[in-house]
């Protein structure tokens, strides 16, 4: 009798434990640029920003990275296996296959900056949905990335993705978070203005 009380006692215990998963923010965009456009200080730089923005909006606790690739790292590779989580507490992605797959839950209401709040898409002023990623569709490096996020100035280009899902057309590329197309006329917010973003990028919990 005392064994099976025990086996109830510990199943409930671990029930519980299943059902008090961790929901606090564990994804966002960042609200705004650090100032240099594609010029982030690397990817060392770049996860230091996102740092810098969580911890301002309360969050502790957490190793945070930029959802950036490199010629020597994948995106993909940097932001630990998930779950993920919003500012709201609504799941982003289990994991990273579902991350890069038809089944996240990536959308102009749900990929919020660090504060909670929506960035403005296309059809809103100023548009500001191309996120830097240089990444393709699969998490991997993609060519254009602002001299692996060393460049600011008037030469190189950066992929970026669509936090809203929307493009021009009805286009794989156009609804792609990560993977859209390239910035033109160099690496500065104004040259990112220019094709609908402002140099913002998705910053991940990897822990």
């Amino acid at each position: 009798m005392k064994r099976a009380i025990a086996a109830i006692a510990f199943a409930l215990a671990c029930s519980g434990a299943a059902t008090a998963q961790d929901t606090s923010m564990s994804f966002f965009v960042t609200s705004v640029n650090p100032g240099k456009g594609g010029d982030l200080g690397g990817l060392k730089g770049a996860d230091a920003y996102c740092d810098t923005l969580a911890k301002a909006a309360g969050s502790t606790g957490k190793s945070w990275k930029a959802y950036l690739s490199t010629d020597a790292e994948n995106a993909k590779d940097r932001i630990g296996t998930g779950p993920w989580y919003n500012a709201k507490g609504e799941k982003i992605a289990d994991d990273v296959a579902m991350l890069h797959s038809d089944k996240n839950n990536l959308t102009k209401q749900t990929a919020l900056n660090e504060k909670g709040e929506v960035i403005n898409g296309r059809g809103d002023t100023p548009n500001r949905h191309d996120i830097l990623t240089g990444s393709k569709a699969d998490g991997t490096a993609a060519t254009d990335t602002c001299g692996n996020w060393t460049m600011g100035g008037a030469e190189g280009a950066a992929i970026v993705g669509h936090s809203d899902r929307t493009g021009l057309n009805d286009s794989a590329e156009a609804k792609s978070w990560n993977a859209s197309h390239a910035t033109r006329g160099g690496c500065t917010v104004e040259a990112f203005k220019g094709t609908g973003g402002e140099g913002l990028f998705y910053c991940f919990a990897a822990n």
